[in-house]
């Protein structure tokens, strides 16, 4: 009788979220009764305008670019950074809580807001937005891989220790080759991410294909918006088919 009074008042509480948050959000499915107005937008966009295709690749890479580095240079710093932030790695429960709250206030920051201070106190640029998605990734890549790193199998380590081996070493041969696949695999989905978050970078200055789809939004080129998005697709998905083959190869 307690369990099933409990789900009443639990389903209660989320209708009520759902009721005010539609509220606030002003959410009317009646709105999509004027869908004809998207049909002549959507019209618009074909046929495709391919006179700047060259243009829109170099912008691509550029963007393509601005994602590898700021998630690679993340990876590189996150990883021992993920050490000290491991309670079972961590050298001082010390380090280990200065370490975590660092993680979650880097985290805590949106791409966004670190590419605006960046780019205020840099210039415009793909190096700011490059930063920033550095900056963001440490935080995340920290905790996910700290969290890894808490659940790799201790016994490996142990042996290691047992024979005389010190502690970075150990830490080196026996836990990375046990979360390495799943490290690679946080990896690229946040590659991922940071090819979608250079496009919002590039709306505020971040150059790349962001802000060439930004452009062609402002100045109503509807024909080369919908080229832009159909290559924005086509890495994303070429990103993530190339990270499962990594991955499945490692494994």
């Amino acid at each position: 009788m307690w369990f099933k009074r409990r789900n009443i008042i639990t389903v209660i509480v989320l209708l009520l979220f759902i009721g005010i948050s539609m509220r606030l959000t002003e959410f009317d499915l009646t709105k999509f009764k004027d869908f004809r107005n998207m049909i002549d937008f959507l019209s618009q966009w074909f046929p495709m305008d391919f006179s700047k295709f060259p243009n829109m690749v170099y912008d691509s890479l550029e963007t393509l670019s601005m994602a590898f580095l700021g998630s690679f240079f993340g990876l590189l710093i996150a990883l021992p950074i993920s050490f000290i932030a491991a309670w079972n790695t961590s050298p001082s429960k010390y380090l280990f809580h200065f370490s975590r709250f660092a993680l979650s206030f880097v985290r805590s920051i949106p791409e966004i807001v670190f590419g605006l201070i960046l780019l205020t106190a840099l210039g415009l640029g793909p190096f700011p937005a490059v930063l920033a998605i550095m900056f963001h990734n440490i935080g995340v890549l920290g905790k996910l891989i700290s969290e890894l790193i808490e659940s790799a199998d201790p016994g490996p380590q142990e042996a290691m220790k047992a024979v005389g081996a010190k502690n970075w070493f150990a830490y080196l041969f026996s836990i990375i080759p046990q979360i390495w696949p799943n490290v690679l695999s946080h990896y690229f989905y946040r590659f991922e991410v940071a090819i979608r978050t250079s496009l919002i970078l590039g709306f505020i200055g971040g150059g790349g294909i962001g802000q060439r789809l930004f452009n062609d939004f402002k100045t109503f080129q509807y024909s080369s918006v919908s080229l832009d998005v159909l290559i924005i697709m086509v890495i994303v998905i070429a990103v993530d088919l190339y990270g499962s083959h990594v991955r499945n190869k490692i494994i």
